[in-house]
């Protein structure tokens, strides 16, 4: 198989043409071995073995520290959609700060260790800023890492979303994640108003997945009630990944402001925010950058919007430019760009783990991770085609897949609806397989096989513990 051209098809929207072969071992082992195009970073992660996934406590014993002897051994982690596999880098970085912390104390705000992977305290947020600018589009400077999503999303409403007469709604998604959708029905109670008059939901034209025309409509048919868009660049449920440089530029010309959450987009799709003239954005780094459970967030504000002055934003001490931050005067100087927007002293430890998870993408770049991604998408997509047409009713399978068939329009993950009945004993199956992924009722199992960790024998390790879950749905 041509790996070059198959990737290149499938950035135009086309299906590559998959050999006889294709759902042997043998040939998902031959593109893992194609490490110049397909590169991996998986020995820079922690994967865990299928006994570690059984372990009940933290005491090392026999069973869970045995060495992995082969991959057969190891876990089928499919889940970086909701949480990314932890990057060895974490550790190496969480003990210098212990270190740093043990041996120079508050000193550690303000002295730069020449052996050491981190900046000053003070200047950490900025070096994730940096190490986050390339992933997402966008310049250093309108790049804050502070806080968590929801959080940001409402500092961001805060500053974006001013009603004013008939200009109040708020268009979003008629299927947002719960926390979007509280942020947003308690931004609008807080300014007085009724959610149930101010919030314009899109729907799907059919089925699960909404197209940008009927996006583009609804902004028009708004345009004089609409005070903010706050769309997902990619849904969660679905997978679908919305066109967001032409959306945007459409409610640029209506005079709208407009936001996006990018929570299943950054670090996992090619993102431009600056030169898709985005007015704000917000994103977790759990998933796709790996930064560990709740880690800290991240947040871009076009340099258009200038710094947090003037009323614009609320602000705190630490959004206070560091110039003269230690004056203590009450006499804000917004930190140029967007990280005049932070409140609180960020959490450092926070801050570790970003920083190391983010030397990982130092190696890479968005557009390689990209390629390999859609060519992984594929060849699950591909794999799990030919188990539907095994099944005991090809023309009824007992799944579909409801992420959008052209990969240009969606990311790493694939959205696979089972029936409903079929999903519990599914995920039990899968679980004793050693394989995990995320499970939405009522049908729903969402496979995200992450360029930067996972390889096609992964993926073709997964289908062959699905096709077995189906039974007896699917012949033997």
């Amino acid at each position: 198989m041509d790996v070059k051209n198959a990737i290149q098809q499938l950035r135009q929207g086309q299906k590559p043409d998959w050999p006889a072969n294709s759902d042997s071992l043998a040939f998902a082992q031959t593109l893992d071995d194609n490490n110049d195009i397909l590169k991996t970073f998986r020995d820079d992660y922690v994967v865990p073995t299928k006994a570690q996934l059984q372990r009940k406590s933290l005491k090392d014993d026999a069973k869970t520290s045995a060495p992995v002897s082969s991959t057969e051994d190891e876990s089928i982690y499919l889940c970086g959609n909701s949480l990314g596999l932890q990057p060895k880098a974490v550790g190496e970085y969480l003990a210098a700060y212990l270190k740093t912390w043990g041996s120079i104390g508050v000193g550690g705000h303000f002295t730069h260790l020449e052996d050491s992977p981190l900046t000053p305290y003070q200047d950490l947020a900025a070096d994730c800023a940096r190490k986050m600018s390339e992933i997402v589009g966008a310049a250093p400077e309108e790049i804050v890492a502070m806080n968590t999503l929801t959080i940001n999303l409402h500092l961001m409403m805060a500053t974006f979303y001013k009603p004013s007469g008939r200009k109040n709604k708020i268009l979003c998604e008629w299927r947002p994640f719960p926390s979007d959708w509280y942020a947003i029905e308690s931004q609008i109670q807080w300014h007085g108003l009724n959610p149930k008059e101010c919030m314009v939901t899109v729907e799907p034209d059919s089925g699960y997945l909404i197209t940008t025309s009927n996006i583009l409509s609804l902004i028009d048919k708004h345009v004089d009630t609409l005070s903010l868009i706050l769309l997902p660049g990619i849904q969660y449920w679905s997978g679908q990944l919305l066109d967001i440089q032409t959306i945007t530029a459409h409610a640029r010309s209506r005079g709208i402001t407009i936001g996006w959450d990018l929570a299943h987009a950054a670090g996992n799709v090619e993102l431009s925010l600056h030169d898709w003239d985005v007015d704000f954005a917000c994103w977790c780094t759990y998933k796709y950058m790996n930064a560990g459970a709740g880690a800290i967030a991240g947040a871009f504000v076009h340099s258009r919007h200038g710094d947090n002055d003037h009323g614009r934003g609320l602000k705190g001490w630490y959004g206070h430019d560091k110039k003269s931050r230690f004056l203590m005067d009450n006499k804000f100087v917004p930190t140029p760009g967007a990280q005049g927007w932070q409140c609180s002293n960020p959490s450092v430890v926070d801050l570790t783990c970003l920083s190391g998870a983010l030397s990982v993408f130092t190696k890479t770049s968005m557009q390689d991770l990209r390629s390999k991604s859609v060519l992984l998408t594929a060849y699950a997509e591909h794999l799990l085609n030919q188990v539907a047409s095994r099944c005991s009713d090809p023309e009824a399978p007992p799944f579909s897949i409801i992420t959008p068939k052209d990969p240009r329009w969606r990311g790493t993950q694939l959205s696979v609806l089972l029936k409903e009945e079929l999903l519990e004993d599914v995920s039990e199956a899968l679980e004793m397989g050693g394989v995990v992924c995320d499970k939405r009722k009522p049908g729903i199992v969402r496979v995200a096989p992450v360029p930067l960790y996972n390889t096609f024998e992964d993926v073709w390790r997964f289908l062959r513990v699905f096709e077995k879950a189906l039974t007896p749905v699917a012949q033997p």
